[in-house]
């Protein structure tokens, strides 16, 4: 082979290899950018699309009674009205079950609202490297709760929010079964009114 041309070879592959990584590691940053986010008192709401974020709120059918005779006299207009009554009634479900645990400490806490069931599985191999049909999950460790909108309920948010606060309020966090047991008597409990102590 020509010696002129072996050193040209050489750095043509060089140079493509840096941009194939720059490009790469672009994409990568891209799609780590694509979540949105949406902070209420409490939570932390993560999301890809708008529509993802209105389908949730769609699912989440919860008022406290401040919030149903506010909304009877005060009207919200525009999208910022909308949010703001998306974040009341998000807050209002969260205290609800720190009142019906009786576990209050102030907490914010993050939600990964995922477009359905397909991507939230993806995101359960991505963490656990293992395949599991899970409608919805909560991770101390990164302190996220994660759910499809379209298999969601006010029930089952306040449940994973329920783990959360007896992970955080508690100095040793209960065994497994201690955790789901609360977690249960949560979304049971979520309608009626709760017993104050």
């Amino acid at each position: 082979m020509n010696k002129g041309i072996y050193p040209f070879i050489k750095r043509f592959f060089c140079f493509a290899g840096i941009i194939f990584c720059l490009v790469w590691f672009d994409g990568e940053t891209a799609h780590a950018d694509e979540w949105n986010s949406f902070h209420t008192k409490y939570l932390k709401l993560q999301y890809q699309q708008e529509t993802d974020l209105k389908h949730f709120d769609r699912q989440i059918d919860y008022s406290s009674d401040d919030m149903s005779f506010s909304g009877f006299f005060g009207t919200s207009k525009g999208e910022q009205g909308v949010k703001k009554k998306m974040a009341s009634k998000l807050d209002a479900l969260f205290e609800k079950v720190q009142l019906i645990l009786d576990m209050r400490k102030p907490l914010k806490i993050t939600v990964n609202i995922y477009p359905d069931e397909t991507a939230l599985h993806d995101a359960y191999f991505q963490i656990y490297k293992e395949k599991k049909r899970l409608r919805a999950w909560y991770i101390f460790e990164y302190n996220t709760i994660y759910v499809n909108v379209k298999d969601l309920s006010a029930r089952m948010l306040s449940h994973e929010c329920a783990h959360a606060i007896v992970d955080h309020f508690l100095v040793v966090r209960p065994p497994r079964a201690t955790a789901e047991i609360l977690a249960r008597y949560v979304d049971d409990h979520l309608y009626q009114k709760a017993k104050t102590y």
